[in-house]
């Protein structure tokens, strides 16, 4: 994500034989256990599918949704919980058979008609509807979530906004493959995560838009934009299937769009590695979010003409944050960093700036600038987006690129993508990394630049 106010450039059976022990089930926990967001996710399951079927009607806002859970047991589960807010509840059902639940702020509880053993798949079936009520938390990012425009709706999730339009494990540590059905007025186009299956259907003055997203993804990265949207579809020169969509009032700026989405997105499979999904491309919508999101294989830009070092980061996390994502959300740094520090990379391909140059720039700022009282590496919940997480996070990519060499700094990104692929990931995880393939400790400049509330010398 970029943030533009202050970073603008910078499926259940049982085991036959084994009969149910009441003593074997407990409930899921309301939370999955991120101590920064204790009721974020859930405990007890993982998913491995969501099937979203959305009907959304922008001139009256109502959204009709059908939400297909498959999941896995990670403990015998009497009752377990999804994330979903704002919405009315109509019907549960788990594995076919009607569940009893209750809805209680953003905590949707289910208690199946026969308990869940361990690692046993089972599907949950959530019918609802209502009106979407985004997310809205002005320490962090304002509005978020399922938001409502004049001509359909901006969706935009990032950290916990998911829960505004689909119930979900609402949490990057447990990341799932996605089906979405979405049905709009004729005319308006419904744009999500991954590829069109088919051509779109048009009955009765409404179409349905079947999109999938078949790599693993979390939560706050699905998308279901909805408007009146110009295309342009094809591929990048490496090939690479590229889809661009600009609102009418950007209509000059969808074949920059599409062709810098396209150029990007293969100059960073050279950087970082293979590009890790089956398409690229971005949205420009008119609604003015104040900030872009990396929504997987669409990047969202909030009512604006994003420039090429803007483009460069959103795509950038396609890597970092996307494919490889985080197990909590202090370690924000490895998708904000990662994808400033890239911002740097691509104004040094570019021939402009060099990224030591930009390194240097920022390091002159006085010791009491706010970004060195922030230590990147544990970002604060209540202050989730500073700019520290973005900018000393980019900040210690550099001073570790420098310590340990371009050769090693560059096979390390790589290494890094590879090795995590569609996974999840903490800080440790790449100090360890850095330190096998450098051969150096690395204790001492990871400390400074992350963890100390001063500016590292």
């Amino acid at each position: 994500m970029a943030l533009f106010a202050a970073l603008i450039s910078v499926l259940a059976c049982s085991p036959v034989g084994e009969p149910h022990q009441s003593n074997a089930y407990q409930a899921g926990a309301p939370g999955i256990g991120d101590a920064d967001f204790p009721t974020d996710g859930n405990g007890g399951y993982d998913v491995s599918h969501y099937g979203l079927a959305i009907d959304y009607t922008p001139a009256t806002k109502h959204l009709q949704g059908v939400t297909t859970v498959q999941a896995s047991a990670t403990e015998g589960l009497s009752s377990f919980n999804l994330d979903l807010a704002g919405l009315r509840v109509r019907e549960v059902s788990v594995d076919g058979s009607a569940a009893t639940f209750t809805h209680k702020g953003e905590e949707l509880t289910v208690t199946p008609a026969a308990p869940i053993d361990k690692h046993d798949r089972f599907t949950v079936k959530v019918v609802y509807d209502g009106t979407p009520q985004p997310a809205k938390d002005s320490a962090n990012l304002g509005t978020y979530g399922f938001i409502p425009t004049a001509d359909g709706a901006f969706v935009a999730s990032e950290p916990n906004g998911s829960k505004t339009w689909f119930p979900s494990n609402d949490h990057p540590a447990d990341k799932a493959t996605f089906d979405f059905a979405i049905t709009v007025p004729a005319g308006v186009t419904a744009l999500a995560n991954g590829e069109l299956t088919g051509r779109p259907t048009t009955t009765g003055g409404k179409t349905t838009f079947n999109w999938s997203e078949r790599h693993p993804m979390a939560t706050y990265l699905a998308t279901a934009t909805v408007g009146k949207f110009q295309l342009r579809q094809g591929a990048s020169p490496g090939g690479i299937p590229t889809v661009a969509a600009v609102d009418p009032k950007f209509a000059s700026v969808l074949d920059k769009l599409y062709t810098d989405s396209g150029k990007i997105t293969d100059y960073w499979s050279t950087v970082f590695g293979p590009y890790p999904f089956s398409s690229t491309g971005g949205v420009v919508d008119d609604y003015s979010a104040g900030y872009a999101l990396e929504n997987q294989t669409k990047p969202l830009y909030g009512g604006f003409d994003p420039d090429e070092m803007i483009m460069a980061h959103e795509l950038a996390h396609q890597w970092f944050g996307d494919s490889l994502s985080i197990k909590r959300w202090k370690d924000l740094w490895l998708n904000e960093g990662f994808a400033t520090y890239s911002e740097w990379l691509w104004s040094e391909h570019m021939g402009k700036r060099s990224a030591d140059e930009i390194f240097k720039t920022v390091h002159a700022r006085p010791a009491g600038d706010p970004i060195w009282s922030y230590p990147p590496g544990q970002a604060k919940p209540n202050d989730l987006f500073n700019e520290s997480v973005y900018t000393r996070g980019a900040m210690t990519l550099h001073a570790l690129r420098k310590s340990i060499g371009d050769p090693t700094f560059f096979e390390l990104l790589k290494t890094w993508t590879a090795r995590h692929r569609y996974g999840n990931v903490t800080t440790e995880d790449f100090v360890d990394l850095s330190e096998q393939l450098s051969g150096k400790n690395l204790d001492p400049l990871f400390d400074a630049w992350l963890f100390q509330p001063h500016r590292p010398a």
